[in-house]
């Protein structure tokens, strides 16, 4: 198997893994949730970037496609398998635990602010650790793409539920933990912090292009 049909496996693979774990984090209740979200992240990167970059998020991927890393094509296949590994794993959750009756509530205008803010925050960190000609093959992005998402969860779970992520956000309102009502927030929010997180990046990182590709 290879090219764009290999990386769309892996990040299938790699969101359903971080899917199921978020879910069991937090039907938990473990005050430990936050750090286990951010480990989670941490292994599957390291897990999968070899492969397919480790997206895991389609804000990640919108970030990457805007930055001149994937075509098109690829940025589609990514955003598919996301949300289908994130289905799956919710799928596959009510064998072990419950739908929750008790979705996070939260309110529209904060929410949508902190999950646009720190996807920005979360795809900049990718963009700059993961994708930058000035970081050749590093290996400390994983701890910081981790480590990002548990700041922002011990930070801004409490007014958004901290998804900062399409693909998480679909799983979690399937199992029951964020209101469907509010789907388009957490799918909308996440590709528009990605983006501006893009455009930052190019515009402070103007030396560091890659060649165009139409995959």
């Amino acid at each position: 198997m290879t090219g764009t049909l290999r990386s769309a496996v892996a990040e299938l693979v790699g969101t359903f893994i971080f899917v199921f774990a978020i879910i069991g984090a937090v039907t938990s209740g473990s005050d430990l949730t936050p750090l286990a979200i951010g480990f989670a992240l941490m292994i599957m990167v390291y897990a999968t970037g070899h492969i397919s970059g480790a997206h895991l998020n389609p804000a990640v991927s919108v970030g990457v496609w805007l930055r001149g890393a994937i075509g098109v094509v690829d940025l589609i296949a990514y955003i598919v398998a996301q949300l289908v590994g994130a289905a799956l794993a919710a799928a596959v959750s009510f064998a072990l635990w419950p739908v929750s009756d008790a979705p996070q509530k939260i309110e529209v205008g904060p929410a949508f602010l902190v999950e646009a803010l720190w996807t920005f925050v979360l795809v900049y960190v990718v963009l700059n650790v993961a994708t930058s000609k000035d970081h050749p093959n590093n290996s400390f992005y994983g701890l910081a793409i981790g480590t990002t998402v548990f700041v922002g969860a011990v930070g801004l779970g409490g007014i958004s539920g901290g998804g900062f992520n399409p693909a998480v956000a679909l799983g979690l309102s399937i199992t029951g933990h964020f209101d469907w009502s509010a789907y388009w927030l957490y799918f909308i929010a996440p590709i528009v912090g990605g983006a501006v997180a893009a455009v930052i990046f190019r515009v402070l990182n103007a030396h560091d292009k890659l060649p165009a590709t139409d995959k």
